[in-house]
């Protein structure tokens, strides 16, 4: 299974068709090098890469991607114990305003979602 299909599940289609609208080089970029030579690499297991992924997208305040990664992280093992646990930490180091407005998107994530994935670690 590839990287992205593991991240976005069956939404791949949908992101790729809108990643390529934007510009097809710049998602043969995203799919070859981010995701399947990167985030595929084995130093780190692909929970991880993604709870980072979450950290980073709190971060720069990308609230789309950021939805793509909560997604992801829960369809690669995390459970929303650990990602809750995420966006917890990030409020040390990246302020409450946008701890908050992640929970607040992740809630959404987790409400247009059915209870397939583990609550607890």
């Amino acid at each position: 299974m590839s990287v992205r299909q593991a991240i976005w599940g069956e939404k791949q289609g949908a992101i790729e068709a809108s990643l390529k609208e934007v510009d097809e080089d710049l998602f043969r970029y995203i799919r070859d090098f981010a995701y399947e030579e990167v985030l595929a690499r084995p130093g780190l297991d692909l929970k991880t890469r993604e709870l980072l992924a979450i950290t980073a997208l709190i971060a720069l305040g990308s609230p789309k991607e950021l939805a793509t990664h909560l997604e992801g992280a829960l369809r690669v093992g995390a459970t929303e114990e650990e990602v809750r646990e995420t966006i917890l930490q990030s409020a040390l180091f990246l302020g409450f305003p946008q701890a908050l407005a992640a929970m607040k998107l992740f809630h959404k994530v987790l409400k247009g979602r059915d209870s397939a994935y583990p609550r607890e670690g």
